[in-house]
Order: C-alpha cells, then structure tokens, then sequence
C-alpha cells in the first residue's frame, strides 16, 4: 500500500498526543535522506524517525538503534542549531495531502522564541524534508532543488517555501454529497476506482479499491455503467471512511498470504483482502516498521553495495572473456599434433621431395592403414625448412596448449570466486558484512589498498546467521567467505554436518552435531537453507552436497571460502523464500 493521506492521518493520530508539548531532545542523520528526533515528552522517550527515501519515504516512532556518522551531514548541523531544546506545539497535515508539518518552538541567536517548521513531502522520487523559519523561508532542506532540476519548483536555502502545485483534488476530509456527484458525473468514462483516487487527496489506489468492494462494486467496472443506487452505495461506503478518519478510529494491520510472506498493510480494516491472515496492530508506528523494514533494508544495502557489485561484475565479464579467448585458442590449435607429423613425415621422405613443389602426399607410417596425407608445402623454402616450419607451428602450439592448462583452471577457479563473492554481496544483512567484503576483496587485489584501510584484525567481526531445526538442532549459516572459512576451518568440530550447493556458488551450512544421528527433516531444512543462500536462490530441485566437516578440507593457496570435499551425500530441494520462513531464525 502507498504511504498515502489515510496512513499519515493515522499516524499523526497516534504521534501527537505524546509529543506535542515535548521537547526535541537529539537530532541524528544516519543516512542521507533520513532524520531521526529524540524527544522527551510527559516523562517518556520517544524516537521519531522521518525519511525522504525516494523509494520509501515515511515517517513514524522507531525503535530501531541505527549507527551515526562520525562527522554529522551540514542538515543534521542546521536542524541542530535551530530544533534542539526545541518544544513541539503542533503536527498538521495540509489538505489531507502527503505532506507533514511539524511546528517547534525554539530560541534564535537573539535569544528570541520563534517558530521554525520542519516539512516532510511523501512524493516518491520527489520526497524531501524541508526546514523553514518563522517568515516561511527556507533554512535548509535534505535535497536541493535547483532550476536546473525542477523549472517547477525550486526548493533551496534563503528562498520562501512553497508547497507542491495542486493537482486540483478535493480535500478528501471535506467529501460531500454534493461534490463527490460533482466529481462522479465529470468521470463517466473512467473506472470507478480511478475516479475516486483521481480526485480526492490522500486516497491511494487500494483504498479506493477498498471503498468499491465495500460498496458491492467492481473497482474496474467504468462509472457511465452505474445506476443511482450504486452511486449511493459508493457514496455512503466512501463517506463512511471519511467519518472513521475523522473519528480517528483506526485499525492498523498486516496483511500476508498462506505462505507467510507480506502481501500489504493498511490503518482501515479490508475487506478486499478476505481468506488472507490478518495481523492486528496496537501502533501504526510498530506497523509501519514492520511492513518497511525488509524494504528500506533492501534499499540502503543496494545502495551501499552498488559499487561492489559492479567491481565484481566487471571482473567477472574480464574473466567470461578470457574464457572465451582461451576456448578459442585451444580450437586454434587443436590440429597441433598433425603439425608434428608433417614435420616428421617430410623429414622421413626429404630426399623424394623438391623444392618449389606445393604439396606433396607421403604415406602415414603412423597409421595402421598407411593412408596417404597430402601437406601442403612453402614452394619457397627447401624440404628441410618445411619441415622445420611445421616443428616451430608445433613446438609454439604446445607451448600455447601447456600454458593454457594452468590459466584456464586459475580463470575457472577465480570465476567461481567471484560469482560466490557477488552472492555473498545479496546475504549482507549490515554495513559490517559489506565492509568484510570490501576487505576479502581488497586482499585479493581487486581493490586497491590504501593507508586509511583498516586492518582484517581492527574490524568487528559480524556473525554468522543463525538458525534453529524443527529438530531442535543449530545451523549456522557464513554470509561471506570470511564467514565461511571461519564456520567450516575454526567453528565446526569433525561430526558437525557441512553443507553447499552442487557446483554453484553459496554459503557454507554448519549443522551442530549433537551426539546422535541428524534427523532426515533437519538434513533437509539444512540444504533448503544452504539452496536458498547460494544463486540457486528461487530454484527447484536444486542439488546440495553434505558430508562431515572432517571430510571437508581447505587447499593451499586457495582463496577465501574455496575448500575441496569427499565422501559426501547430495540432497535435492525447492530454495523458496516461503520455505525458509518456516524454519525459525535467531
């Protein structure tokens, strides 16, 4: 669901009973789009958190603990200097729309009070937090917009604020009889639902669906083709939303399907969701977390690795082409032991042959069946330099063939490593695991070393993921190869179980030995997991190899994560996300 006006009504709702009158305690920026207030009201702690995240803007209480940048960005500087100690007076919402005014109270550098407002715009791509002074003048904001990027409008320091242009909506707080029949008979050629969300703020397009299922309507059904009595149904069905909204009665809950996976969120109840599970809500602020978390999640490590993946996939790409290279050479010189036996086969019959002749066809002694081979010959040279000729073709071949042994197994071997480094790029799971990355991949020479890197042994370590069988049993997952080596070669005891993917990249899977024989659906839920964190991720049938971590041994030389096996099993399984889900997670 859009993070529309009925989401914002609801959780200005909730919020500003408890902060309004408080005072703004702490301002942090931990990213470059979000601010997170630390306000003490009535007694009590609050963490207010607002983000112009183009693909997930918002803003709600958190609980969440988020690391802060050593040296605070000039907004969180700015937002310092003028909102800290500040009192909160007030929380609006203009026109019902997507936008969040928040008035604070504060002292100026003349000692004076005057009243600063702090704006945030839920507008996608578009959204942006905004601070303006007692005159409606921008102090800062966390997005410049010049003119350059918006001949609309301009929203930078020392300019007046102005809000968005008006799409011409009605504010949805202000429907009515008269003016939704205004709204529906402008609308006749347009589905019911679009002319709902089309033409009132706030309304986004599942509540507008919403409002049709209430009404007995199907929401792609064109309004030209209603009767007055649906029209009435729409009506009453919308106003009755618009009354709760009012009223503030709210109904915060998730939405998943039979698989347990997140299908929406909503601060009404839906009946356009029936037979999915519904999870009730007491915060829409723990709601709104909840939905969000895996989102905003997948954006900012996206966002954080971008450059990673890219240094990997371009030496991967090097790698693919020096493959190609090298299988073409190897077709260039498949014939090189035929160059051999021209040479030998001139040298064995040089007398019978003359110079300035072109080719000359000489028995194959070599062969059972002593055919004839015609070779093709350098009129120019003497019989002695043609054969020669043909020894030097050969002798170059074989050198080229031997050389080609060695750099082909190293291109394989450090292909496979990267495709199991980039996997491991999509099992972070915190800036800690990246920059484990980042210095796995700075060791190996892919990025370039400098005097402000940090040793391996300064870092923290991040752990492992750590999951529990419905047997009982740990399973320990390495979500890089660091992780991986330091599972398989340091952590696991000889009878604990290692698992991996069949000659595909992924992690190592530990499953705890417990002094008795590992159940099958242990086994199973282990390379279920193994599957799913490998690039198999999504696949069916996909082969998992499992053996003892005795019989699981680390080469010389080889690079971190790379171990070689016997003895083992292989396993088939599904890697579904929905099938992980049902194993429990620490």
């Amino acid at each position: 669901m859009a993070f529309d006006g009925i989401t914002i009504s609801a959780l200005i709702s909730e919020i500003k009973d408890k902060i309004i009158g408080g005072r703004i305690d702490k301002i942090y920026q931990p990213e470059s789009d979000e601010i997170i207030l630390s306000i003490r009201s009535f007694g009590k702690a609050y963490k207010l958190l607002l983000t112009a995240n183009p693909s997930n803007p918002k803003f709600h209480f958190t609980n969440e603990s988020k690391n802060n940048p050593l040296n605070p960005p000039l907004f969180c500087m700015v937002m310092r200097k003028h909102l800290q100690s500040g009192k909160i007076l007030s929380i609006h919402q203009p026109n019902f729309d997507r936008i969040i005014n928040i008035y604070v109270e504060s002292m100026n550098e003349m000692g004076d009070y005057s009243v600063k407002k702090l704006i945030l715009e839920i507008m996608g791509r578009h959204s942006n937090l905004i601070l303006t002074d007692e005159n409606n003048i921008v102090l800062d904001c966390i997005k410049h917009i010049s003119h350059d990027k918006s001949s609309v409008r301009e929203v930078l320091p020392g300019i007046e604020y102005i809000m968005p242009p008006s799409q011409d909506k009605i504010n949805t707080i202000e429907l009515n009889h008269e003016n939704f029949y205004n709204v529906f008979n402008n609308s006749l050629n347009k589905k019911a639902q679009a002319m709902i969300y089309q033409n009132y703020t706030g309304i986004s397009p599942v509540i507008a669906s919403e409002i049709c299922n209430r009404a007995g309507i199907d929401a792609s059904n064109f309004c030209e083709t209603f009767n007055p009595k649906n029209i009435d149904d729409l009506y009453n069905s919308f106003n009755s939303i618009v009354d709760d909204i009012k009223s503030e009665r709210f109904d915060p809950l998730l939405i998943t399907n039979d698989s347990g996976k997140i299908v929406d969120f909503s601060p009404i109840s839906m009946t356009q969701f029936a037979g999915f599970d519904i999870k009730n809500y007491d915060s829409m602020s723990e709601l709104v977390e909840d939905f969000y978390r895996t989102r905003d999640f997948t954006y900012r490590i996206n966002q954080k690795t971008q450059d990673l993946k890219k240094l990997i996939s371009q030496n991967i790409e090097r790698c693919v082409r020096k493959k190609e290279i090298q299988t073409k050479t190897l077709k260039d010189i498949e014939n090189r032991d035929e160059l051999r036996l021209f040479g030998e086969l001139i040298t064995a019959n040089i007398y019978s042959i003359k110079k300035g002749m072109t080719t000359v066809n000489l028995p194959n002694f070599y062969s059972e069946n002593y055919e004839t081979v015609a070779i093709p010959l350098d009129g120019n040279k003497t019989p002695s330099e043609n054969a020669q000729k043909y020894f030097k073709a050969y002798n170059k071949a074989k050198r080229t063939f031997d050389a080609l042994q060695e750099q082909i197994v190293s291109n394989d071997e450090e292909l496979e490593y990267l495709e199991g480094v980039l996997t491991s790029v999509g099992n972070c799971t915190d800036e800690q695991d990246i920059k484990e990355i980042r210095q796995e991949l700075r060791e190996n020479g892919y990025i370039k070393k400098t005097k402000g890197n940090k040793s391996k042994t300064s870092q923290k370590k991040s752990k492992p993921l750590h999951y529990i069988s419905s047997d009982g049993y740990d399973i320990y997952v390495g979500k890089n190869n660091f992780q991986n080596d330091e599972l398989t070669l340091k952590f696991a005891k000889p009878r604990d179980m290692w698992f991996h993917t069949k000659n595909i990249p992924g992690s190592h899977v530990i499953v705890v030995y417990k002094g008795e024989e590992y159940p099958n659906s242990t086994l199973t839920e282990a390379a279920e997991i193994a599957a799913y964190y490998s690039k198999a991720q999504g696949s069916s049938m996909v082969a998992v190899d499992y053996t003892e971590k005795r019989n699981v041994k680390k080469p010389n030389g080889a690079k971190p994560g790379m171990v070689i096996y016997e003895t083992n099993k292989t396993a088939y399984v599904d890697s579904g996300e929905a099938i992980l889900n049902k194993i429990k997670s620490i």
